[in-house]
């Protein structure tokens, strides 16, 4: 499902896009939260702007004791408006951030559905009753047919479906779910398209799959992380060192003999502490949040998406992460003397009955090359068991046969001195490769043998070494021997691997980790790979995994796809750039204002700070007005770029330090210079200071 520039719900005609990416109803949105966020309640969160607001209140009420004792009160008001527009200009950045959030979380609410569920009274006969969704109990077991929608979260217990999730993931294109292994999650809003299947319900009403998405995407919910309590307290800390730099304006207004007044001296202090990242910090953990949420990640914490730009090893579970999960036929080796296309058809009529994953991966492996059989009149399918560890067809006079190759060549009566040596060969070949080998009988003939494997998703090598170019150490977990675990590591590239691994290895490698200081992601999609997801500082899990593992880690990849990290990464690494961009333009900022205000506002009665009055403002008040105006302005103009965040590249922290002291902190330095002077022209020649 992707978010991106998230319509509220009820109006169905798309509104033009605004600066930034927002639309017109979600920036309406934000202006009213905005304006609800002015409680001082709210604001006590973020030390700055609720100072900000105490000095806005301190000048309305002395515009309005102006009025009311008939003064001049122009310049106060214009200083009350301003300052209270800083306020707002603030909360609208965050707003604006968690609007995304709600407006995504609408759009969820809008999919839930109310439906009969057909509970399952008599597991002997199959007996349903139609029951609502709200009333089923955890461990109820209904009946999902083709057309159904699931009626809640839950695991599928019988069967094997076609299941369209574009309700949850926005693709399109139905996955099979089935009883057994990783792929028996299934998720409540999601239909079943064809076939049938028997659901265990796992979740109760309220909190299912779909309403944790609502509480994920819901930023208002979000938590502030370590880092953006720790700049608060940095932000906090400036402030007072302004305040302290502001009271001795008293002093040298005193020797000067200029009579200070207090609401002046207020907005000159709300001008020069750090409000530009005091109103945009939050909006930019946020908006981390919501960069992930467009590339199908959903976050259940700021936190985990700060972590993941400091990440350093990432460990991926093999089955169903790297690999696709079940073992896949790729090739049918023909025997000595025996046609390819003979052997292969051998494969396929073998497998015709045999409604596995790998039975059926064999038969479209055929239908690729061109075999297509169907199932002869009368025949009788011969299930696979334990004892002949075997399975195959039966049809009049013919038979075929597929099976563990010492269990077929025992069948046979074949030593394996008896065995072709080619035979013999691409066993071994196919063994050592980590893939299975399964010997294929045609009417008591050795026809050939199947390659199975648990095939590496497309793409896995490039991605890996992609990551390794952002420093990230990868390891593969697997239960596999490490014969196998080595195989596939080498193939799909990976760094490291860990060969038969319980879930108490993975914690322990974890843990040995992050006791190296290091930080560690964890990618996962089963039951087995909760305790590893849980401990490590990032903990992605499969959308088509196990609720357990969703459950267990702190972000959830709609996708299922684990190389969808590297675009974690870049995305918590951008947080992390972004908001140090925003810090060093910020403080340059200030300190440009302080060097540019002070000498105008006391120029008249000490002449020598002319030399120092560079840009030559026009009054003390124009000096004042100009910039608290930019200040507020200066805020607008850069919550496009805290919401979209500063563009990340792969480069050494050392030129990353550079980039941004010349282009933020350089940047900061010259804008007050800049924008005051021209605020100043504006409100001089309109007379208005």
């Amino acid at each position: 499902m992707t978010f991106a520039n998230p319509e509220l719900p009820g109006d169905p005609r798309p509104s033009a896009p605004l600066a930034g990416g927002l639309s017109g109803p979600l920036l309406g949105r934000a202006i009213g939260d905005a304006v609800v966020k002015l409680d001082p309640r709210r604001l006590v969160r973020n030390p700055v702007i609720f100072t900000t607001w105490i000095v806005a209140l301190l000048a309305t009420v002395s515009a309005i004791a102006a009025v009311m004792a008939g003064e001049a009160a122009g310049f106060a008001i214009q200083l009350a408006i301003w300052l209270w527009a800083t306020v707002l200009f603030a909360n609208i950045a965050e707003s604006v951030a968690e609007g995304r959030g709600k407006a995504a979380a609408d759009s969820l609410r809008a999919t839930r559905v109310t439906t009969k569920a057909k509970l399952i009274v008599d597991p002997a006969t199959g007996l349903t009753v139609p029951t609502p969704a709200g009333d089923l109990e955890v461990g109820s077991i209904v009946l999902v047919e083709a057309g159904d929608v699931i009626p809640s979260d839950g695991e599928i217990v019988e069967g094997i479906a076609s299941v369209n999730e574009a309700a949850i993931t926005g693709e399109s294109a139905p996955v099979i779910r089935e009883s057994g292994g990783d792929r028996s999650a299934v998720t409540g809003g999601t239909t079943v398209v064809s076939d049938w299947i028997k659901v265990r319900i796992t979740s109760a009403p309220g909190s299912t799959f779909l309403d944790r998405m609502i509480a994920m995407v819901e930023g208002a919910n979000r938590r502030k992380t370590p880092n953006e309590l720790a700049l608060s307290v940095l932000l906090a800390g400036l402030t007072l060192v302004f305040l302290i730099a502001v009271v001795t304006l008293v002093g040298l207004g005193a020797y000067s003999g200029i009579d200070l007044d207090p609401i002046v001296l207020g907005a000159l202090f709300i001008t020069l502490i750090p409000t530009t990242i005091g109103g945009l910090l939050s909006a930019v953990g946020i908006a981390g949040m919501d960069r992930l949420l467009k590339v199908n990640v959903l976050a259940t914490s700021g936190r985990a998406v700060e972590a993941a730009g400091d990440v350093d090893t990432l460990l991926l579970d093999k089955t169903g992460t790297i690999t696709f999960g079940n073992r896949m036929a790729t090739e049918v080796i023909p025997s000595p003397g025996v046609r390819p296309e003979a052997a292969m058809r051998a494969a396929v009529m073998a497998s015709l009955a045999d409604e596995t994953p790998e039975g059926r991966s064999i038969i479209e492996l055929g239908r690729n090359a061109g075999v297509v059989v169907d199932l002869p009149a009368g025949a009788k399918a011969i299930a696979f068991s334990a004892a002949t560890r075997q399975s195959g067809v039966d049809a009049d006079s013919k038979s075929w046969r597929k099976g563990a190759v010492d269990a077929v060549l025992r069948s046979l009566d074949l030593t394996d001195s008896q065995t072709p040596a080619e035979f013999r060969q691409a066993v071994d070949r196919i063994a050592r490769s980590g893939g299975t080998p399964l010997a294929v009988v045609e009417d008591g003939v050795l026809v050939g043998i199947i390659h199975l494997k648990d095939v590496i998703k497309p793409g896995m090598k490039e991605r890996f070494a992609d990551l390794r170019r952002m420093g990230l150490r990868t390891v593969m977990i697997t239960g596999d021997n490490p014969v196998t675990a080595a195989a596939i590591a080498s193939e799909a590239g990976v760094d490291d691997y860990l060969a038969e691994a319980t879930p108490e290895d993975k914690m322990r490698l974890i843990k040995a980790e992050q006791a190296k200081g290091r930080l560690v992601a964890m990618c996962g999609d089963g039951a087995n790979d909760a305790p590893a997801l849980a401990q490590a500082d990032v903990g992605v899990a499969m959308q088509t995994g196990a609720q357990a593992a969703r459950e267990a880690g702190n972000m959830v990849d709609l996708d299922s796809d684990p190389t969808k990290v590297i675009e974690i990464v870049e995305v918590g690494k951008q947080l992390l750039i972004t908001r140090g961009a925003l810090t060093t333009f910020s403080i340059a900022n200030d300190v440009a204002k302080y060097f540019a205000i002070i000498p105008a506002m006391f120029v008249v009665a000490l002449p020598a700070l002319g030399a120092l009055n560079v840009m030559g403002l026009h009054s003390p008040q124009s000096a004042i007005l100009s910039a608290v105006i930019f200040n507020a302005l200066v805020i607008v103009a850069l919550i496009p770029l805290a919401l979209r965040g500063v563009k990340y590249r792969a480069i050494g922290a050392g030129a990353l330090l550079s980039r941004n002291l010349l282009i933020y902190g350089l940047g900061g330095l010259i804008a007050p210079f800049v924008g005051i002077k021209l605020i100043d022209l504006v409100i001089s020649g309109l007379g208005l200071a």
